[in-house]
């Protein structure tokens, strides 16, 4: 199972909306198979892994299957998976995790177990969630999972007074940073960051960014009143079919209009002024937005921490201090008024890159 969950992996930040998924056929103690989902549409891993074990003239009946999801049991992109294991003559099928869709959960084991295949469940189950937190997120809650990235001094602020932010980290944290873009659907930003930086919000290194050219990750901006420059990389960019411009129903028609020939915009309800948070995050898991990186400015940040809205952090501490009263924060808006309110964290990792720290954890 730890080589189906290796296999998994191997295509993280690629299979979106769909799970990642490992397989391996084992018949008297040994691997006559492997295989893993490679992308949405493609074959799931229990097929790549049967069509491995054929294609060395390998005889799959009577084999075992270690699988880190329930196999699918209906029809969509593709044929259900029950069906080829059934047709294989598998006489074991072991799985890490049941299928989190309750539409779904649980129906292909009862369905293996009729047809005469045992079928264990629930090894190493905890590793295989976690491999697919935002999908399981997104399919039960239809929303994304959210993660709040920012990277700041150890005094808590991301840029000085000025807006002047580059570069707070070191490159491993940079390229780690680079990472998380690669496996999220969408980067989301305000458009304070987009004056201030003209960020690409692209990734930026070899491997992330070959994901990049076969699954483009979509940029949300926004900005309630239409103020991004037409001239901005997001718009003007060879990615810009890919930008989503998010405004309020305030915003100038002029500005809307002609952002609207260049990227996609959405008119949002409002709430207090600002755009509604709630409302977007089910626009973006209708859109099968999975999984989203908030990366700020503060503003946002604390929009979506401060309202409930994020399930994960990703905090790098740069080895540095910045001060100044004026300089602008990594989490801002309006805070807590009593300690027993404070965001907490929980499942908190800590993880050294040259000279930064990274901070992983989930919202409690």
């Amino acid at each position: 199972m730890r080589s189906a969950l290796a296999l998994a992996r191997r295509a993280y930040g690629a299979t979106s909306p769909n799970p990642m998924v490992g397989a391996v056929l084992v018949k008297n103690g040994k691997v006559i198979g492997r295989g893993w989902h490679h992308r949405a549409g493609e074959p799931h891993a229990e097929i790549e892994a049967l069509r491995d074990a054929q294609a060395k003239g390998n005889n799959p009946q009577g084999s075992t299957l270690y699988v880190t999801l329930e196999p699918c049991c209906t029809y969509g992109r593709t044929p259900p998976c029950t069906e080829a294991i059934i047709a294989a003559r598998i006489k074991k099928v072991v799985v890490a995790a049941t299928d989190p869709n309750p539409g779904h959960r649980g129906k292909a084991f009862r369905l293996l177990r009729r047809k005469g295949i045992k079928v264990v469940s629930g090894v190493l189950a905890a590793e295989a969630a976690i491999l697919n937190e935002a999908f399981n997120h997104w399919i039960v809650q239809r929303t994304p999972l959210v993660t709040v990235k920012a990277a700041m001094t150890l005094d808590g602020k991301i840029a000085t007074a000025s807006g002047e932010s580059k570069w707070i980290t070191g490159a491993k944290a940079r390229a780690y940073g680079m990472t998380l873009r690669q496996g999220a659907d969408a980067i989301l930003v305000g458009i304070n960051t987009v004056l201030a930086d003209d960020s690409s919000l692209t990734v930026r290194q070899a491997k992330a960014a070959k994901r990049q050219a076969q699954k483009p990750i979509r940029r949300i901006i926004l900005d309630s009143r239409g103020r991004t420059p037409l001239s901005a990389k997001v718009v003007s960019d060879k990615f810009r079919e890919y930008t989503t411009i998010v405004v309020g129903k305030s915003a100038p028609k002029a500005r809307v209009a002609a952002l609207a020939k260049r990227v996609k915009v959405w008119v949002a309800p409002e709430r207090r002024g600002k755009i509604d948070l709630r409302w977007l995050m089910k626009k973006l898991g209708a859109e099968q937005v999975t999984s989203l990186l908030v990366e700020g400015g503060g503003e946002v940040n604390a929009s979506f921490l401060l309202g409930g809205l994020a399930q994960r952090v990703a905090f790098f501490y740069a080895p540095k201090i910045l001060g100044g009263r004026d300089a602008r924060k990594g989490v801002a808006g309006d805070g807590v008024q009593r300690v027993a309110e404070m965001i907490k964290l929980h499942d908190v990792a800590w993880r050294r890159l040259g000279t930064d720290l990274l901070l992983t954890g989930r919202v409690l």
